[in-house]
């Protein structure tokens, strides 16, 4: 078990070969150990070049030295770093001279852990290094940039500081009551609540877009066989990516492509097509296919235009078990053999359009419908990236807001409003890691990168 007086390692750059290679120590043993390796005398922010020895004096590789002392690091603790060449077996051999001196291989994120731990970023900073490497469109890593400089956390610690000072408002009113003023019945209260309801609703909105253009959604093709689903799939993305024949059961699996819309990232999974088969791995693909529809965000379900059923019926006669949601889209394929208008959006209980996925009539309007359906707006400003929990707990905090109000507004009780106040504050505080649980940071550091 590694404690914080526990030195660390890793290999910071990805494994394999490559021009450059980088291993980097944290902790109070970093210096001692980057030193006695490269004879580098540990001059603070000085790039030193020269050769790195294993214990032995046999010299590994040449290349630059730098070294960090703490708190002014990234982890807050003494850095030393080696940049190498970047030869798989090189670096190996120099991570087993740094771990027979005493230093312990990183777990994933456990860098960016220890500057969390350290007050050198909050939770919300920490996480958008990850949101920053994994960015899949230039939106999404400016989003990340501007979270890692701290914006959605200023946003976040601005609503707990108006909780705060409502509280004490509240509080001062419950405790004094025989004061002449009356904060809970003058409306004071209830416009600071109000103010914070609406900042509240401005930062869920742009990190309802963050959440969106880092996680993206995904975006099911469901149908029976035949239908087009494949033939779908590779007009959204652009490419042939899924194998097009007339013979049913074609698909056997489920594959998936990303396309971006304006910076927003679609996974869009094409689905064995749903029917009765005897045929064992068939079978197995259709089950896949049960399951990605079951954790879809959308759902487009593809109809042959020549067929007459409904959006129920056709869910009905391909899944009768499962209760069709609320989040499908029935999308009639093939219009190029019935003449019907492609890319017109019929409204209803289930929106209805048209297309030809072969000739590719429609698809342009299907992918602005599939942009417009989550409410993803590219031209908004001040974007910051955003996960789901970080989603959950503003909509909980929201939830909170909107409950107290009601207390306040018809129950007049301050006791209530200030219990909501409180909870929706510890809501806020989860998402820079004020408040927020060990088992949460072990799932949330643990979904990193090695080195980072």
């Amino acid at each position: 078990m590694q404690t914080p007086n526990t030195t660390i390692c890793a290999q910071t750059t990805p494994p394999g070969s490559g021009g450059v290679g980088i291993i980097r120590l944290s902790g109070p043993q970093a210096l001692a150990i980057g030193k006695q390796l490269s004879r580098n005398g540990g001059q603070p922010r000085y790039a030193h070049y020269g050769p790195i020895f294993d214990q032995q004096g046999q010299q590994i590789d040449a290349g630059i030295t730098l070294y960090f002392p703490g708190p002014d690091s990234f982890t807050g603790e003494d850095v030393f770093e080696f940049q190498g060449h970047g030869g798989q077996v090189v670096m190996d051999m120099l991570l087993h001279e740094i771990t027979q001196l005493g230093a312990e291989l990183a777990r994933p994120g456990e860098f960016s852990e220890r500057a969390f731990i350290n007050d050198k970023l909050d939770l919300a900073q920490a996480e958008s290094i990850a949101d920053l490497i994994n960015a899949s469109s230039v939106q999404a890593a400016r989003n990340a940039m501007r979270s890692m400089q701290g914006e959605f956390s200023h946003q976040v610690d601005s609503l707990v500081e108006q909780l705060i000072h409502l509280r004490l408002f509240v509080e001062a009113a419950i405790d004094f009551p025989e004061e002449e003023i009356d904060f809970l019945a003058d409306g004071k209260i209830s416009i600071l609540l109000q103010d914070v309801r609406k900042q509240l609703d401005s930062v869920l909105l742009v990190a309802q877009q963050g959440s969106l253009l880092q996680e993206g959604m995904r975006v099911v093709i469901a149908g029976a066989p035949n239908a087009g689903k494949s033939s779908l799939l590779n007009a959204l993305s652009g490419q042939d990516r899924a194998i097009v024949t007339d013979i049913a059961g074609t698909t056997r699996d489920t594959l998936q492509a990303t396309i971006h819309i304006d910076g927003l990232p679609l996974h869009v999974i094409d689905t064995a097509g749903l029917r009765d088969s005897p045929d064992e791995v068939e079978q197995i693909g259709i089950e896949r296919a049960i399951d990605a529809i079951q954790d879809a965000d959308q759902i487009v379900l593809l109809q042959d235009c020549r067929e007459t059923q409904t959006p129920d019926q056709l869910w009905q006669s391909l899944l009768p078990e499962q209760t069709m949601p609320e989040h499908v889209t029935l999308v009639r394929n093939k219009v190029d053999l019935t003449g019907e208008a492609a890319g017109q959006l019929l409204d209803g209980p289930v929106p209805i359009m048209a297309i030809s996925a072969k000739q590719g009539s429609g698809i342009k309007e299907l992918r602005q419908y599939l942009k417009d359906i989550v409410g993803y707006q590219s031209t908004l400003e001040g974007g910051f990236s955003a996960r789901r929990r970080h989603l959950d707990a503003l909509q909980r905090a929201a939830a909170l807001l909107q409950q107290g109000a009601d207390q306040l507004a018809y129950q007049k009780a301050g006791e209530l409003l200030a219990e909501d106040l409180r909870l929706a504050q510890d809501c806020l505080s989860e998402i820079t890691g004020q408040f927020t649980s060990d088992d949460l940071l072990g799932r949330i550091f643990g979904s990193f990168c090695i080195g980072k």
